[in-house]
């Protein structure tokens, strides 16, 4: 099986734009913005390729969002194998919003990042109380986000002894109806009964987060691990001002993760040589 490549497409910090402080693309003969590419960490599933956003493409002349976006797609015609993007919310905010739907990652590259978080994170968590919990999104992507969450699970069911499922209430709409070959599949296969839950209800244990924005604060801390699949930084924030000693991971946090370490491992090896 090949492996498949995320490029992440990140914004550059007063660290690493080098002892002349170069903020700004080089340029070539054939381009007037080129941007580098370094591989940031290597998983079984995946490679990491990290490509840094400087601020201005020349001097001090700021990105036009067709001439960032060209000068990406040139990185990522470069890449080898199976390749999706990923674009930090900064680098967005350079790009207009027909630009940022082209370059909007894979629903299954958001999924082969959440089964290396809950590999890496919840070990402990499903050995501590088995419990998973589901906070749907946008009522429209129910159903992708149920499929999801069934593949991102799998492999722990066996260990899973209850499972919340929060979703925003529509008026008449069945929610167990609708999702009754789920339901199914999960009793069936694994003896597991999935509660539906309004919000503001008590919950814990391994969290899916698939929503916009943080709207569960009732969390109990022991043994919880909260993995947010939409990667909004707020919700780390919200959490540690309500106080909640819990894990929180996401797929932009461990991409920043890999890149900054990847970063640090080449500085060090400079001052080590």
């Amino acid at each position: 099986m090949e492996q498949e490549t995320i490029l992440y497409y990140y914004p550059m910090q007063e660290t690493t734009a080098g002892p002349d402080h170069r903020y700004a693309a080089k340029r070539h003969w054939f381009a007037d913005a080129v941007l580098p590419a370094r591989i940031a960490a290597k998983q079984e599933a995946f490679c990491v390729l990290g490509c840094e956003i400087p601020p201005f493409y020349y001097r001090r002349k700021p990105w036009k969002t067709q001439m960032l976006s060209s000068a990406m797609e040139t990185v990522l015609s470069m890449a080898e194998g199976m390749t999706d993007t990923y674009v930090h919310p900064a680098v967005q905010t350079l790009l207009t919003e027909e630009y940022c739907e082209r370059w909007m990652p894979r629903a299954g590259t958001i999924q082969m990042l959440g089964e290396h978080l809950l590999a890496e994170y919840t070990k402990d968590a499903f050995a501590h109380n088995g419990m998973v919990t589901v906070f749907l999104g946008q009522p429209a992507d129910t159903d992708l986000q149920m499929q999801m969450t069934w593949k991102l699970l799998q492999p722990y069911l066996s260990r899973v002894n209850r499972m919340q499922i929060y979703y925003e209430e529509i008026a008449g709409v069945d929610i167990e109806e609708e999702l009754q070959e789920y339901l199914e599949s999960y009793y069936y296969e694994y003896g597991l009964v999935p509660q539906f839950c309004k919000r503001r209800e008590k919950c814990g244990g391994v969290i899916l987060d698939y929503c916009k924005q943080f709207q569960y604060p009732k969390i109990i801390p022991e043994g919880c691990v909260y993995i947010d699949l939409t990667s909004v930084a707020e919700k780390e924030q919200i959490c540690r001002r309500k106080g909640l000693p819990i894990p929180y991971v996401s797929p932009l946090k461990y991409l920043d993760t890999v890149v900054k370490n990847s970063y640090d491992r080449k500085v060090n090896k400079f001052y080590h040589e």
